[in-house]
């Protein structure tokens, strides 16, 4: 198992910065990918950005350029630095991790933090 916990969420104004992290332990050698998600009121959960072990990393096209993705060597710790937030950028952001097995894959999620950008 992987338990993740984020932390850096908070109220900002529209242009400022936040940065989240997010701390993982457990089964970290196990985990294939790493990355942000997030959920707004009446919306489903939608990919913010993500590695994987393969070198990959996959942006949402509405956060390329003004949000970047970065963690340690270790894949303990995780790091979502969003510039330039607008108010659309309001949600609960959560830490995800998936795990891939020979047969399946099992999903592991934080709590979540509110971010919330007001105009």
């Amino acid at each position: 198992q992987v338990q993740l916990v984020e932390s850096g969420g908070g109220s900002v104004q529209a242009g400022e910065s936040l940065r989240l992290s997010c701390e993982a332990s457990g089964s970290i050698g196990s985990v294939y990918a790493m990355g942000w998600y997030r959920q707004s009121p009446g919306n489903e959960r939608e990919l913010v950005a993500e590695f994987d072990r393969d070198g990959r990393t996959n942006t949402a096209f509405s956060v390329k350029g003004r949000f970047t993705l970065s963690r340690d060597d270790t894949w303990s710790r995780l790091y979502l630095q969003m510039h330039n937030l607008a108010p659309e950028n309001t949600a609960v952001y959560y830490c995800h991790a998936r795990v891939l097995t020979a047969v399946t894959y099992y999903d592991y999620w934080g709590q979540g933090t509110q971010v919330t950008v007001s105009s």
